[in-house]
């Protein structure tokens, strides 16, 4: 950036122009997960770029994970992880840590750094309010919740009183219990009930590939009718069926586009939502 010149960066900002016109006052939910939650400097770069797109004025909600903290939690009480089908067997002793981590260390973590650069935020859980109401997936899993209803009240709330709201997908029942949520699901919900203009969801794929094994193989633009072929012909298939089939529920919800991008790249959302060209793939209807 030091050797871009004045006139270059007027350049950059008039460029942007129409897409912060487009999603000004509109809401935009990330979910945040993936290597760009564990390496600090990409990290940094996600916080800063939400902190911007807040000065803005559009609304951005955060909906995190936090899988390798909790498993690293998990260790060092001496408790080993289990998955079944990339999801976390999770016992009550496991639920008591998830919540600990999730919305303890790793929430608060996140509201601090976006408040040493300037941006408000507020940390919340999907237990607060009864954002999330939740019951068992299945026997197998224990206290892994489906996501039986969003009350988006909470979330607007803050929005409302200028605050970027930071959220652990926790959910919980009219017994108290607390579910571990699959962030992917969690964020195509919440994206749904709070009517978002899109869902950006950070991983650590390019996107969807034709050829897995080409990143140049990326598919820019995806409709549902399109996953359903694109299923049929094995090109969407193991781990990342549970993701396209998320980013398809939040179209069904209302969510006008959903994205899913690298999060291993510098300012990946600021590249998807203020230039022409993005960088992922795009489901829209």
């Amino acid at each position: 950036m030091d050797n871009i010149t004045t006139a270059k960066r007027a350049e950059i900002l008039m460029c942007a122009l129409p897409y912060i016109q487009k999603y000004a006052n509109k809401i935009v939910v990330i979910k945040y997960g993936g290597n760009a939650m564990i390496n600090e400097e990409l990290k940094h770069a996600v916080m800063g770029d939400i902190a911007l797109l807040s000065l803005i004025n559009i609304k951005v909600v955060l909906v995190h994970g936090g899988g390798p903290e909790i498993s690293t939690m998990l260790t060092r009480v001496g408790k080993k992880s289990e998955f079944v089908n990339g999801l976390r067997v999770t016992d009550r002793e496991t639920a008591d840590i998830v919540q600990m981590v999730l919305a303890g260390k790793v929430n608060k973590s996140l509201v601090s750094l976006l408040g040493t650069i300037g941006c408000k935020a507020i940390g919340l859980s999907g237990m607060d309010g009864q954002m999330i109401t939740s019951s068992p997936m299945n026997s197998h899993l224990g206290y892994v919740g489906t996501v039986d209803k969003i009350d988006p009240a909470p979330i607007l709330d803050v929005l409302e009183k200028g605050y970027v709201p930071v959220i652990s997908t926790l959910g919980t029942d009219d017994k108290g219990n607390t579910y571990n949520i699959n962030a992917d699901t969690a964020a195509a919900h919440i994206a749904g009930a709070l009517g978002a203009e899109c869902l950006i969801s950070m991983t650590d794929i390019s996107g969807l590939l034709r050829d897995v094994n080409d990143p140049d193989s990326l598919i820019s633009k995806v409709t549902p009718e399109d996953a359903e072929k694109l299923k049929e012909e094995g090109i969407i298939s193991g781990g990342m069926i549970p993701k396209v089939d998320c980013c398809l529920e939040a179209l069904e919800k209302g969510v006008k586009k959903v994205f899913i991008i690298d999060g291993r790249i510098m300012h990946a959302t600021l590249i998807e939502l203020l230039t022409d060209e993005g960088i992922g793939t795009m489901f829209t209807n």
